[in-house]
This record gives structure tokens, sequence and C-alpha cells, in this order.
């Protein structure tokens, strides 16, 4: 009885031994995560607003220095840090090109203010442009005709016309506070008029921009002194007005 009791515990064994090894192969396998590389953040592409970085305007002049009033609206990399320079030119085209600045001046630390550019010739146009002290120049803004005051300021009358010209009358006026060395009167004609003679003055110019200088007699003038030149004029039409500049 015993041994038929064994045998059969034997063969039980033999019968459960693979299927729990069966249930423990069945256990839960263990899981492996594989890292997903992280997509690259693309660097923003930086873009200056559209406005000029600097700009400026000619608030004052005297006969030998301009006034510049300016605003540095943005600062680097889209604009500017102060001081800035203001630098001057003869011809909008040297300022075009940046060639042969006449004068310069330095501003002060504020972003917005006034710069005075001194030591120039009366009655004389200008241009200017902004840069900054490390060199780098403004490429948008180029400013003027900006004009020093002239020493001398100057009329003109037309005394008589008929079919074929005029005769004029031109008054040359000293309206500094100094001596006035030597003058220069210059305008624009608008048609086909012609100087035909000039008497208290020498002719100069030509084409459509008529200049005359002073004679030997009657270049300088005191402070509040005036003399005059007259003019004979061929024209097909005569003008209504004559707009004379005086200068040096």
């Amino acid at each position: 009885m015993l041994r038929t009791l064994g045998a059969a515990l034997a063969a039980a064994l033999a019968l459960t031994g693979p299927a729990a090894s069966a249930g423990a192969d069945r256990s839960p396998a263990t899981t492996t995560t594989l890292a997903t590389a992280a997509t690259p953040t693309p660097t923003p592409t930086f873009a200056c607003p559209p406005a000029l970085p600097v700009s400026g305007q000619v608030t004052g002049a005297t006969t030998t220095s301009i006034t510049i009033t300016y605003w540095m609206v943005l600062s680097p990399p889209c604009g500017y840090d102060p001081p800035l320079v203001v630098s001057l030119f003869a011809s909008r085209e040297d300022a075009t090109g940046w060639r042969d600045p006449v004068a310069e001046a330095v501003t002060g630390p504020e972003r917005s203010g006034t710069v005075t550019v001194g030591g120039l010739t009366p009655g004389t146009a200008y241009w200017f442009r902004f840069g900054d002290t490390k060199g780098v120049r403004d490429p948008y803004v180029i400013g003027g005709p900006a004009r020093t005051l002239s020493l001398c300021s100057a009329t003109a009358t037309i005394d008589s016309r008929w079919g074929g010209g005029f005769v004029a009358t031109v008054t040359v006026r000293n309206d500094g506070t100094e001596p006035v060395p030597g003058w220069l009167v210059s305008w624009r004609w608008s048609g086909d008029e012609r100087i035909q003679s000039v008497w208290g003055g020498v002719a100069e110019g030509s084409g459509q921009d008529a200049e005359v200088r002073n004679a030997s007699w009657n270049g300088t003038l005191a402070p509040g002194a005036s003399t005059t030149f007259g003019l004979l004029v061929a024209t097909s039409a005569t003008p209504a007005a004559i707009t004379p500049v005086c200068g040096r």
C-alpha cells in the first residue's frame, strides 16, 4: 500500500514540476523604454523693426554754426548708443558718399538733445549725417540743406521793363554786428534772362545761376550800412520778381 502511494506522489510531482516552471516563465517581462531624441529648438532670427535708428533736424543757425536736434530711436543691435558724431558736408553728393566732411561735432550722453557744429562759413549750405564714435555710419539719414546765416541781405527792385528786357536795382545790406569785408549776391533765373551789363558790381556765374560780386570800392560794409548795384537784362519775358541771396 505504501509503495502504491509513493508511486502516485512521484507521478504527481512529475506532472506539476514543468507546469510550475512554465508559470514562472509567464511572469511579466522586464519593459525596456527607448529614449526618444529631443527635437532641437530652432534659434529665432532677430529682425530689427522698420524704424529709423536715429533722426534729426536743423533747429538753429548763426553765421558760423548750425544746431541740430537729434533723436536716438533704437539701441544696438538695431541702433546706436550715445554719443553720436554729426558730420557736415559741402554738397549732397559728398554726404551720400561720406566724402570730405568739412566739420564734425560729438553729442552729449543723452539719447535725445541738441548739438552745435561751429567753424562754418556764413551764408553757406551744408548737409549732415550721423555716425557713432566707434566708426559705424548711419546709412539712412542725409539731412539738409542747412544754411548758415548770411552776414548780409539783398533785395531787388525791377525799375523798368519792355518787350526785350528790363533794368533792376539790387540793394545789399550788412545785417550783422561786424564789418562785411566783401559780398556775393546770387539768384536763379526762371527763364532765358541774360545779364547785358552791371554797374556797382562784377557779374559772375553762368546759365540760369547768376552771381554778382562787389566792386573794388563797395565791398566793405559797416554794420547797418548798404550799397547797390544795377542790372541791364535781356529776356523774352520779364520775371515778376528777383529773389537774391547775399553771402560772402
